[in-house]
């Protein structure tokens, strides 16, 4: 009977990469081991095993592979000199390492047996703050959880007088192992969680922690340039471990209140600074605030117009990860005035009139839009 190509064995496609084949073996081997598949499928599933693993051990070496690439199975037939397979379950060195990741994984990273450890949870804090804060940073005081050790029983979570048993359901281990057929699964012992330790009468004021909780004041230093959304890491002023490992991480997010006068827009700001008709038409210069830097001075030329822009550089916000401060975008708005007295109001009849005798020349704006409104409805 003719072989199968062997990347069709496996499900990959012929420029699959090493983590791709090594996965699909992988699961192809738990799936047709002889200790998952018994009774009627056994035989089968054992002839499906071993074809998966000649495939793998061809396509997992580089040079079987370049070979089988460019001979098929001749490449690697081993009556022509070409490796092959042996046959069986002996000689499976891929067999334990596929396995090993597998089950190295179960084991929490430590490669064996042994008291599990656990690092304590992290904790978040949302931290209000001023666009000014923000801009030119500052120390801050907050107030955070605490776990001091318990003064009832010194810390060890047990009743006064009495103390921790090593744990008889694994030991002293932290750990207990499972078997099933073919496959041993380490898992964190139910009972003791993985400290190793039982407590058989905790101790009532802390119930068997070992700490209480309190608060703290923790001094935060906020950065210059920091942004909204923005977190900070307080290293090991997270929750404790529940069994001597290391403590979580405090983060403190950063909140920026909505400022009255600028919008920020990453390291640039945005402001719009109102202005009379009269100071648009005749220009001149205007005082304009900044963020940090006291105020400034822009120069209006004659005739400016609402939603005019002007850029102030540097005056901006320099972020935490900038060389330089962003800038500030000033936008014109020209306020039309109210509440006109007499006076006022034939002033400005006279001034309109004035202008119309000007023609185009004074609203040139005005010309070009009514060309286009009178072509739209023609």
């Amino acid at each position: 009977m003719s072989k199968r190509d062997y990347y069709e064995v496996l499900g990959v496609p012929r420029n699959a990469g090493d983590d791709e084949i090594k996965k699909a073996y992988r699961k192809l081997a738990m799936k047709y081991h002889p200790d998952r598949n018994q009774g009627d499928a056994a035989k089968e599933a054992e002839t499906k095993f071993k074809e998966v693993k000649e495939a793998y051990e061809i396509l997992s070496d580089s040079q079987k592979r370049t070979a089988y690439d460019q001979y098929g199975h001749a490449g690697v037939d081993p009556n022509m000199g070409g490796g092959g397979f042996s046959g069986g379950f002996g000689g499976f060195e891929n067999f334990s390492d596929i396995f090993g990741d597998i089950f190295g994984q179960m084991r929490g990273g430590r490669g064996g047996g042994g008291r599990q450890v656990h690092r304590g949870n992290d904790l978040s804090y949302a931290l209000d703050i001023t666009l000014e804060e923000a801009a030119g940073g500052k120390d801050a005081q907050i107030r955070v959880p605490s776990w001091d050790d318990c003064k009832t029983c010194s810390g060890t979570g047990a009743k006064p007088g009495t103390s921790a048993t090593t744990c008889d359901t694994c030991h002293g281990q932290g750990v207990v192992q499972m078997r099933q057929g073919f496959f041993s699964v380490q898992q964190t012992c139910p009972r003791c969680h993985g400290s190793g330790k039982y407590i058989p009468e905790p101790c009532s004021s802390c119930h068997g922690q070992g700490k209480i909780k309190q608060q703290k004041t923790l001094e935060i230093k906020i950065p210059q340039g920091i942004d909204d959304g923005m977190r900070i890491r307080s290293t090991g002023n997270g929750e404790p471990s529940p069994n001597g490992g290391p403590p979580g991480d405090l983060y403190i997010e950063i909140r920026i209140r909505k400022h009255d006068v600028f919008e920020r827009d990453g390291d640039d700001l945005h402001c719009v600074v109102p202005i009379s008709m009269t100071r648009a038409a005749l220009g001149g210069d205007i005082e304009v605030p900044t963020l940090l830097q006291g105020k400034a001075v822009i120069t209006l030329p004659e005739g400016t117009q609402h939603g005019k822009q002007f850029r102030l550089r540097g005056k901006g916000i320099k972020g935490v990860r900038s060389s330089s401060a962003g800038d500030l975008y000033c936008h014109i708005q020209v306020e039309t005035p109210v509440k006109l007295t007499e006076h006022q109001k034939k002033l400005l009849k006279q001034l309109d009139e004035s202008l119309e005798k000007g023609g185009k020349k004074h609203s040139p704006s005005e010309k070009s839009w009514f060309d286009r409104a009178k072509d739209f409805f023609t």
